[in-house]
C-alpha cells in the first residue's frame, strides 16, 4: 500500500493548557498583525458553530460584493491583534457547482489568508478527505479540524489523528464545536500558523505530464500553486480559464489554451475523471491506515428512523404526524388557543387596555386619545395584535422548527419531497426555505439564495409570496378553523392546489434547466434543549423586533386614515368586493389590515370570528383569500432587494388577482354543492 510521501510538520506541543480567553505563548516570533482565517468545508459539518466559538458576539453578516451570497465575518483578539475570521458557504470540491461554492473558492484564492481551516465531519471523513488533499496541494497554511468527534466516538469510530497529521503534513485537531473541544488548540495555530503542507497528489503518468507542461506556461500566482491551477484548467474550469486569460497576454493565453486542448485530446479519459480516481485512491489509503471502523451494526435506531423518514411509504405518514402534533396541536391549538386566550384576556383586556384608557383619558385632545386607546389605536390594536396574538404563535412555531432542525429531520424531508418539488421547477433543497416560510416568509425569501439557479429562486419566491402563510398568520388561521374540521381540510386542499398549480405552470413557462438535487445528510440525533432554546429565543427576538414597529406604524397609519376619512373612503371602495365573497362589511377592515401585514389581517378576522360575525363558510373563504393575499411589507421590501422592484410589483399584482378570484371560486363551489360548514 502506497501512502503519499509527505513529511510531518506538526507544531511542538504547548507547555500546558492556556487559561480561559488566552492563547498559549508561542515559542517563535509573532506573525504579522494581518490576514484572515478562512473556515471552509462541506455543508452541515459545523463550520458556523466553530465560527461562533472563535468569534463570540463580534460578528457581522454581509453580502459578497456583486452577489446575494451572505458571509459571516468576525474577529479574534490575539495579543492586541485583530484577526478576521470568515465563515464561507459549503463547498464540496475546487470545481464549483453552485454560486455558493464559486464564492467560497474566490475567497480561498484571494490574498492575505493567514490560515485555512478545513472543517470535516469526523464520521464521514473518508468522503471529505478528497477536498483536504486538494486544499493541501494548493500550498496555503492549513489545519484540518475533525468536528463532531463526540458522534464518531459514540458509534465506535477511532481515528489516529497523529498518524493522519504525519501523512498529510498538517495539524489535525479533533473537535466538538458545540462544546468547545479543540477550540484552544485551533486558536494556538491561528496565532502561530503552521507552514504550508508539502503534500502532492499522485496522478497517473499522462495526467502528471500534462499538469507539468501547463504549469510551466503559467505565471506565478501569490495565492494558489501553478500545479493546482494547471489541473483546474485541464479539467475545464471556466472560472480559472477566464482568470488565466485576464492575467496573461493574448499570445501566451492562446498558447496555453492550444496546449490544453491538445493534451486533453490525447487522453483516453477526461482529466476530471482521472483526477477523481487518483484522489479517491489516496483517500482510501489514508483511511485504511488511520481509521478503525466499528463493526457493522444493522437496524440501529437511527437507521430505522432514517428509513422511516426518507421512504415515501412511511415518510408521508411521519410528515403528517409532524404536521398534526407539531404544528396543528402545538402551534394551532396550544399557541393560538391557550396562550393567546390567556395573554389577551389576563394581560390586555383586564389590565393593559383599561390602564391605558384611564391614562390617555387625561389628555385634552380626543384625536390624541384615539391614537393610543381607540379602536385602531397603538395599544388596542397594534400592541394587542403583536404581543397577545402574534408573539405566542411565533414562539411556539419557532420552538417546533428548532426541534426539527436540531434533530436532522429537515434534510430527510428534503429527500422525501425532491420528486414532488421537481414537478414544480424546484428540488429537495427548496424544502428548507419553504418550511422556513411557515415561520417567516421574509427570512425564507432571503434563504432562497441557497438555491442554485435564478429560475429556482424566482419560483420559490413566487410560491412563498402566494401560498405559504407565516407562523403568525398560520396560527391564527388554524385557530379560526379549529372548530370547522371540514373547513380546515377545504382550506388546506385549496391552498395546496394553488401552490402546486402555480409551481407547475411556472416550471413550464420559465426557461431554464431541470434542477438537480444534492444535499449533505447529517445524522439523526436527539435535539439538545440548549440549542433549541437558543434558536427559539434568537428567532423570537429577531421576529419581534421586526413585527412590533410595523404593527405600531400600521396603527398610526390606520389612525391617520380614520382621522382624515381616507380610511372610510377606502373601506367604502372595497366593501362591494368583500360583499361579493358573501362576507359582512365588517370584514373589509381586516382585508385592509392585510395590506400592511397578512398576519395583521388574519388577526382582524380572528376578532370578527370571536364576535360571531362570520360563519363556517365565510371563515373558510376568508382564510383562503387571506392566505393567498399580498406579501407583508417586510417581505415585499426583501423581494424588491432580491428580485428587483419591477418584478416584485408584477408578482404582487398577480397575487392580489389570484387571491380574490380563488375566493370567489371557492364561494361559488360551496353554494353550488350546498356545503354548509
Amino acid at each position: 500500500m502506497t501512502i503519499p510521501a509527505v513529511s510531518a510538520n506538526l507544531p511542538p506541543a504547548q507547555p500546558g493548557p492556556p487559561s480561559a480567553g488566552q492563547f498559549p505563548q508561542p515559542a517563535r516570533p509573532e506573525p504579522p498583525p494581518h490576514g484572515r482565517v478562512i473556515l471552509i468545508g462541506n455543508p452541515n459539518v459545523g463550520k458556523s458553530a466553530l465560527f461562533n466559538q472563535l468569534t463570540g458576539s463580534y460578528v457581522t453578516v454581509s453580502n459578497y460584493p456583486g452577489t446575494t451570497v451572505e458571509l459571516a465575518r468576525g474577529f479574534i483578539a490575539a495579543h492586541k491583534q485583530q484577526i478576521e475570521v470568515v465563515d464561507t458557504p459549503g463547498m464540496y470540491s475546487l470545481i464549483p457547482i453552485s454560486e455558493e461554492e464559486r464564492i467560497a473558492r474566490r475567497i480561498l484564492f484571494s490574498g492575505d489568508i493567514r490560515l485555512l481551516v478545513h472543517v470535516v465531519d469526523a464520521k464521514n471523513i473518508g468522503r471529505m478527505l478528497g477536498l483536504t488533499l486538494q486544499l493541501a496541494e494548493a500550498g496555503r497554511p492549513m489545519v484540518l479540524v475533525l468536528n463532531m468527534m463526540d458522534e464518531a466516538r459514540a458509534i465506535g469510530l477511532h481515528i489516529d489523528c497523529q498518524r493522519l497529521a504525519a501523512l498529510l503534513g498538517l495539524p489535525v485537531i479533533p473537535a466538538v464545536s458545540i462544546t468547545g473541544e479543540g477550540v484552544r488548540e485551533l486558536l494556538a495555530h491561528i496565532q502561530r500558523p503552521p507552514p504550508p503542507p508539502p503534500l502532492r497528489i499522485r496522478y497517473n503518468l499522462k495526467l502528471e505530464r500534462a499538469i507539468t507542461r501547463i504549469a510551466r506556461l503559467l505565471s506565478e500566482h501569490p495565492n494558489i500553486s501553478r500545479r493546482v491551477r494547471a489541473l483546474l484548467l485541464l479539467q475545464g474550469d471556466t472560472d480559472e480559464r477566464a482568470a488565466m486569460v485576464k492575467t496573461h497576454d493574448d499570445q501566451r493565453a492562446a498558447l496555453i489554451l492550444r496546449e490544453i486542448s491538445r493534451l486533453r485530446a490525447a487522453m483516453e479519459h477526461s482529466p476530471h475523471y482521472q483526477a477523481t480516481l487518483a484522489i479517491k485512491s489516496q483517500t482510501d489509503q489514508l483511511t485504511a491506515v488511520t481509521m478503525q471502523f466499528p463493526p457493522l451494526r444493522r437496524f440501529r435506531w437511527q437507521e430505522r428512523i432514517n428509513r422511516l423518514c426518507s421512504m415515501p411509504l412511511t415518510g408521508v405518514p411521519v410528515l403528517l404526524l409532524v404536521l398534526y402534533f407539531g404544528f396543528y396541536q402545538l402551534v394551532g391549538r396550544f399557541g393560538a388557543g391557550v396562550l393567546v386566550d390567556w395573554i389577551e384576556t389576563a394581560a390586555f383586556e383586564e389590565r393593559i387596555i383599561p390602564w391605558a384608557a384611564a391614562l390617555v383619558n387625561q389628555l385634552p385632545w380626543p384625536a390624541l386619545r384615539s391614537l393610543f386607546s381607540g379602536d385602531y389605536g397603538i395599544v388596542n390594536l397594534g400592541l394587542r395584535y403583536a404581543i397577545a396574538i402574534i408573539l405566542p404563535i411565533v414562539g411556539m412555531y419557532f420552538a417546533v422548527f428548532a426541534i426539527l432542525e436540531d434533530s436532522g429531520y429537515l434534510p430527510r424531508l428534503a429527500l422525501l419531497t425532491d420528486r414532488l418539488f421537481k414537478k414544480i421547477g424546484l428540488n429537495g433543497r427548496a424544502v428548507i426555505p419553504i418550511v422556513l416560510g411557515f415561520g417567516c416568509d421574509t427570512m425564507a425569501t432571503i434563504v432562497t439564495r441557497t438555491l442554485e439557479t435564478r429560475r429556482e429562486r424566482l419560483i420559490a419566491t413566487l410560491l412563498l409570496a402566494l401560498a405559504i402563510p407565516c407562523s403568525a398568520q398560520l396560527g391564527v388561521i388554524l385557530a379560526l378553523l379549529a372548530e370547522h374540521p371540514r373547513g380546515l381540510m377545504i382550506w388546506a386542499g385549496w391552498v395546496g392546489g394553488v401552490f402546486l398549480l402555480t409551481g407547475y405552470l411556472a416550471a413550464r413557462l420559465l426557461p431554464g434547466e431541470r434542477p438537480s438535487f444534492y444535499m449533505e445528510m447529517p445524522p439523526l440525533r436527539m435535539p439538545r434543549p440548549g440549542n433549541v432554546l437558543i434558536k427559539t429565543y434568537s428567532r423570537m427576538v429577531w421576529y419581534f423586533k421586526e413585527v412590533l414597529p410595523l404593527f405600531i406604524l400600521a396603527s398610526i397609519l390606520l389612525w391617520l386614515g380614520e382621522l382624515t376619512h381616507i380610511f372610510q373612503a377606502v373601506l367604502a371602495a372595497i366593501t362591494p368586493a368583500i360583499r361579493l365573497l358573501d362576507m359582512p362589511a365588517e370584514a373589509a377592515p381586516a382585508f385592509l389590515f392585510g395590506f400592511f401585514r397578512r398576519d395583521y389581517g388574519a388577526a382582524g378576522l380572528y376578532d370578527l370570528y370571536e364576535q360571531r360575525l362570520l360563519n363556517g363558510n365565510q371563515v373558510t373563504v376568508a382564510a383562503v383569500v387571506m392566505t393567498l393575499f399580498l406579501p407583508c411589507v417586510a417581505q415585499f421590501l426583501v423581494m424588491c432587494k432580491e428580485r428587483g422592484t419591477r418584478l416584485t410589483i408584477l408578482i404582487s399584482a398577480g397575487i392580489l388577482v389570484v387571491a380574490y378570484f380563488c375566493g370567489l371560486a371557492l364561494h361559488a363551489c360551496l353554494r353550488f354543492f350546498e356545503i354548509t360548514l
